[in-house]
């Protein structure tokens, strides 16, 4: 056990959403809360007082406590105020990416039961178009500016930590997604656990890029709430001027996740590269071969953090283990909050240095998949959360992950990772994101098929791609299949959704052994 006994349990876990913005407003008043990439500030005090507009419009549109509440919108300042209103009003908000097309957001909006839309000019028409093919009621309000609803405040409705704070929906990276029911203490656990975890205080400015759909700009808030920190709000994440608003608005502490590491590498060498406050960055997936360039680059520790949807905050590397760990993989060891196992196919637990599923569980955690009482029951199987995940625990009780359960491929008896095979790939100075997908084989079972876009000034063919991939990993794990594109699709989280590349899109590139190069 270190730092700290690998951090405390989180106090205040019964505030609602609505208590803590209260009480940060009484202590904090004309501080800066929020700050949108344009220059827009909304004070702690301001914050309280829109939050409680959001209330009561909601209750003159005739909405009580309890009802869902859909949320589409631009990343603007009127995305996080929204939140915390539809919260702290008693009712569950149902977040929906605004790049969704009216099948995937129709699905959403449906499923969830959602009374009513807030939307913004950019999202207006989407959501009426997805609307119309709803059997039932659901009306739309239009939002206009970071400064909207200007109306009187309504004080928090009285409803406990248990009560639902959102029906969050998974990526759907195989397919469509669940919704995930969340708690207001589900969000105070997050919250406090990311303030322990990134030691933030009142002092700290805290950014977040990622559409306000997510998960993770939901959870910067309620950490920088609780730390009484100032929270940057940017429209989207732009690799090419990301790290100069880092440097413009005094940054402190980042989180980023996906392809978001590459793409920063990529950019030209700047003077904002140490001309900044940043003092650390909080990622998932660092890149082991990257991890050490990232932090040259920047002069800025990079420290792996590990969670999912369901679970909360579950894994994180801390102060005293970073320096060993850097460049290794580890994802450091379980939170104080939560307990972990690694089994088998059987449910058995592995030994140390053994690959196996991990399973979690603990405070902060999911209350189920609304209306999916099957896969809830199968998510949390035994009294243990299901991650999906592959990992091994090392002898210090710490945890790499090795790939997803259902992103394993069986090629000639051989289990190969696509994880693994992707995170070498993207090291290329040429590649720019990647996907390792399975293709049926007589022979071999299943082969190995990546997709791969390239940066703008690089033309790498896939001999050289598969000899750097050769050169690095196992023979077996080498891809015999290349294919270059434009772009991949996304996840609203970043991440690659494979189950949207499809087929080929011109000539594949068969580099095996058994076919001409």
């Amino acid at each position: 056990m270190t730092d700290q006994a690998r951090l405390r349990r989180p106090a205040d876990l019964d505030w609602t959403l609505g208590v803590l913005v209260e009480r940060r407003a009484a202590e904090h008043g004309g501080r800066v809360a929020l700050r949108s990439g344009d220059g827009v500030t909304v004070s702690f005090a301001d914050l309280a007082a829109r939050v409680g507009g959001v209330r009561t419009l909601l209750a003159d549109r005739g909405l009580r406590a309890g009802e869902r509440v859909g949320l589409m919108m631009a990343n603007t300042l009127a995305f996080p105020i929204a939140w915390l209103g539809v919260a702290s009003a008693g009712m569950a908000a149902v977040p929906v990416n605004k790049r969704s097309g009216p099948r995937d957001a129709r699905y959403v909006l449906d499923h969830s039961g959602t009374r009513l839309v807030l939307v913004d000019h950019t999202t207006r028409d989407l959501v009426t178009a997805a609307l119309d093919a709803v059997d039932r009621s659901v009306a739309v309000e239009v939002i206009t500016g970071d400064g909207w609803p200007d109306a009187a405040a309504t004080p928090p409705v009285d409803v406990t930590a248990a009560a639902l704070a959102n029906v969050q929906y998974t990526s759907g990276t195989t397919g469509f997604p669940k919704g995930c029911m969340l708690s207001h203490r589900y969000w105070q656990q997050m919250g406090q656990g990311a303030v322990d975890l990134l030691r933030l205080t009142a002092d700290d400015v805290l950014l977040t890029a990622q559409p306000f759909s997510y998960i993770d700009p939901l959870w910067n808030t309620v950490a920088a709430l609780r730390a009484g920190a100032e929270l940057v709000v940017l429209d989207g994440f732009h690799p090419s001027t990301f790290m100069r608003d880092v440097a413009r608005f005094g940054v402190t502490v980042v989180y980023c996740l996906a392809t978001m590491p590459v793409l920063l590498l990529r950019q030209p060498p700047a003077a904002h590269d140490r001309d900044h406050r940043l003092a650390r960055v909080s990622c998932s997936a660092i890149p082991p071969e990257l991890h050490a360039q990232l932090e040259r680059r920047w002069g800025v520790p990079w420290y792996e953090v590990y969670g999912m949807t369901e679970t909360g905050l579950n894994i994180g590397v801390l102060d005293d283990e970073h320096d060993e760990l850097v460049g290794s993989g580890s994802m450091g060891g379980v939170l104080a909050h939560c307990e972990a196992r690694v089994v088998d196919a059987d449910g058995v637990d592995v030994a140390d240095g053994h690959e196996g599923e991990l399973l979690l569980r603990g405070l902060g955690m999911m209350d189920g998949y609304v209306d999916d009482p099957e896969a809830t029951a199968g998510f949390f199987a035994g009294g243990w959360a299901h991650t999906g995940d592959l990992v091994v625990r090392d002898e210090a009780g710490r945890f790499t992950l090795r790939g997803r359960r259902k992103d394993m491929i069986r090629r000639a008896g051989e289990n190969v990772a696509a994880a693994e095979v992707e995170a070498t790939l993207v090291t290329h100075p040429a590649v720019l994101e990647c996907a390792v997908l399975a293709v049926p084989d007589d022979m071999a079972g299943e082969e190995l098929r990546a997709v791969v876009v390239t940066t703008a000034d690089a033309s790498p063919t896939a001999r050289e791609l598969h000899s750097y991939v050769a050169g690095r990993l196992a023979r077996f794990k080498v891809p015999r299949y290349w294919e270059f594109r434009d772009a991949l699709p996304h996840t609203p989280s970043e991440r690659v959704a494979k189950h949207r590349i499809g087929p080929p899109n011109g000539d594949l590139i068969d580099l095996s052994r058994r076919a001409p190069a």
